[in-house]
């Protein structure tokens, strides 16, 4: 795993080891990050269900202001942390240990990407999708990494889902907030 473009470009991330664990791959993370580049420079990054902290690590490389990494695993965090003292990133970061929802439902942050790979098949898009509406910034990006199959709808209250990409086993969907609409 490593960091695919930016300032940190090339430089290669640590990552937990077992069942759990289901890195974005490679190719995944270019195209996710290439539908987004222009709107990546300050922006406040939200790595929901951070893992090794890779998504949000490239958020930070590729100009983002700040990435909020949230996942409820010390251990998870902790390599978190080591990938980005690493890379020289851990400056711009915050790291929260919570779980998602409790996350979502106390953050007074407001955030214009939200990055969301949850376990799959647990229905954490379902609960999670409706909590964003507060702290997305007006236009905010969210993106749902989530199993093939998986019927993501096409609202959801402020979100407007505006775009489904498959690779594979994996589908990327993207939404829009558009508060100003309500």
């Amino acid at each position: 795993m490593r960091v695919i473009a930016g300032s940190a470009k090339g430089r290669k991330l640590k990552t937990l080891e077992g069942l759990d664990v289901r890195p974005t791959t490679d190719k995944v993370k270019e195209a996710i990050f290439s539908a987004i580049q222009f709107d990546l420079p300050g922006a406040v990054v939200l790595d929901l269900f951070a893992g090794s902290g890779q998504m949000g690590i490239e958020a930070l490389s590729r100009g983002a202001e700040t990435a909020v990494f949230v996942d409820r695993s010390a251990r998870s965090l902790q390599m978190t942390k080591e990938n980005l003292e690493s890379v020289q990133l851990a400056a711009q970061a915050q790291l929260h240990q919570a779980e998602a929802q409790s996350f979502l439902q106390t953050t007074a942050m407001q955030f214009d990407i939200a990055i969301l790979d949850p376990p799959y098949r647990k229905g954490f898009h379902e609960k999670l999708l409706p909590l964003l509406a507060e702290p997305m910034a007006d236009e905010g990006i969210v993106i749902c990494e989530h199993e093939t199959g998986l019927e993501m709808p096409e609202t959801v209250g402020v979100l407007e889902q505006k775009k489904q990409k498959k690779y594979g086993a994996i589908t990327v969907t993207t939404y829009v907030c558009r508060k100003d609409a309500v």
